[in-house]
């Protein structure tokens, strides 16, 4: 018996800046951004969106396109680093939004929680679902990584963000990828990328020298939250190739697999805060893995960076990398960072590439590098099976994505600095985010949300 991902579905922020725009206003060189880091567009949610709303978007999609029966799925369980909430999980607002869609107590069986490690969290849902479901054959469940992506504005990062969801049904036989028991991982604590909780003195909002209550704080500190993160992004990149790399060589002890364990693989699948990322960290590996020599012995850890670069400048790595790990980036292209989301969204695009390149990959195996900050990696790998292209065909991805509406850099501004309260486009089909309670005590900051037909 086989256990995996059966059907896909997802939902994508419709409103985005074009990385030129992003370029012209900040005065970098385009070209740095577009042909060095392989971006050209970064989507940005409408006033009526948040995580929660991309996850019911994407849910409902997965549901009502595969003709789910709501009683047969047995657990929800959810990867993000967007959470709207310290306490009440997402997972718990999305069997509330099914229950309006589907029928009162229609997922009153329905097992569900949240996963946060960083980008990594949706995978960590994945692997113990996948474990339920071999224990449970008869049962189904269903993972979602949903995220927003937002960076201080002028930050190395900003042109990095993005926004939407996936959601995927895991079943045993599944019909587009069936994922081995096999997995490898690499932690370590580490501050490369986190979103702390901040304090504010009180008296530096108010002036005021006596701690006195303040809109219900009687803290001398006001504690705040930001949804951009801190982070240093040269050791986050480290970190991501350490951890990797670590994992890398521990999945090929545990396969006993003899000479490259990327020759084995079709394709490879990694997270992608930028489309580029991963030929840029996957050079080491190559090199380790094909027995291209690094250092002679003598040289320092400057010698050695020069070294990975004429690596991967080289003819041969440039092939590798067409072959390998470019069906998966053109998706990150055009959407931006989904932290938890970028992983299956590359399995998505490589999905679509070789559907449409009418590629038979039946049988082939995908390799799996997977990293969350903070830091972790996991890594595995799945068999392709027998529906993948059916479901690649379906799912219509870059004739979703080509149908996002271009927004200007002010109104970017607007959206980012959360001035602009009105949605720029009209909700139809889908969920929004209604309200958020601000009157009733034992209900303020509730959010509320409905279906626009």
């Amino acid at each position: 018996m086989n256990t995996g991902i059966d059907a896909i579905a997802f939902d994508v922020a419709k409103l985005h800046l074009p990385i030129k725009t992003l370029a012209n206003a900040r005065n970098i060189d385009p070209d740095k951004l577009e042909k060095g880091l392989g971006l050209l567009k970064m989507t940005l949610p409408d006033a009526h969106q948040d995580a929660v709303v991309f996850a019911a978007n994407a849910l409902t999609k997965l549901i009502t396109q595969n003709s789910i029966n709501p009683a047969e799925i047995a657990r929800i369980y959810v990867g993000t680093e967007s959470g709207i909430d310290s306490s009440k999980p997402i997972g718990s607002f999305l069997t509330t939004l099914m229950e309006q869609k589907f029928g009162e107590n229609t997922f009153s069986n329905c097992d569900t929680v949240d996963f946060t490690f960083a980008c990594i969290g949706g995978i960590d849902a994945l692997h113990n679902c996948l474990d339920y479901i071999r224990l449970n054959p008869t049962k189904k469940a269903i993972v979602i990584t949903t995220d927003i992506a937002r960076y201080d504005l002028e930050s190395t990062g900003e042109y990095t963000q993005g926004a939407g969801a996936l959601a995927m049904l895991v079943t045993a036989n599944p019909r587009i990828i069936a994922i081995g028991n096999e997995w490898a991982v690499s932690t370590k604590g580490v501050f490369d990328f986190f979103k702390p909780y901040r304090t504010l003195s009180k008296r530096n909002i108010t002036n005021h020298e006596e701690n006195e209550p303040w809109f219900g704080n009687l803290e001398a500190e006001i504690e705040i939250h930001k949804d951009q993160p801190v982070f240093d992004g040269q050791y986050s990149n480290q970190c991501y190739t350490d951890r990797t790399r670590e994992a890398y060589y521990r999945f090929k002890d545990a396969t006993n697999t003899r000479g490259s364990l990327y020759d084995t693989w079709e394709s490879i699948i990694m997270h992608l805060p930028y489309a580029f990322q991963g030929r840029r960290m996957f050079a080491e590996i190559f090199a380790l893995d094909a027995n291209i020599p690094l250092l002679n012995g003598n040289e320092d850890a400057a010698d050695y960076q020069n070294r990975l670069k004429e690596i991967a400048k080289s003819e041969e790595y440039k092939t590798f990398v067409n072959r390998k790990l470019q069906p998966a980036e053109p998706a990150s292209s055009a959407i931006g960072n989904l932290y938890t989301g970028s992983v299956f969204m590359g399995l998505l695009s490589a999905l679509s590439h070789f559907s449409k390149a009418d590629t038979d990959i039946t049988g082939k195996k995908f390799g799996f590098l997977a990293y969350g900050s903070g830091s972790k990696s996991k890594v595995f790998e799945g068999t392709l099976q027998q529906g993948w292209k059916t479901a690649a065909q379906n799912a219509q991805l870059f004739e979703t994505l080509a149908e996002s509406q271009e927004i200007g850099f002010d109104t970017y501004l607007k959206l980012h600095k959360k001035e602009q309260k009105a949605s720029l486009l009209a909700p139809s089909g889908e969920w929004v985010l209604d309200r958020i309670e601000k009157d009733i005590p034992n209900l303020i900051g509730a959010r509320y949300y409905k279906w626009v037909e």
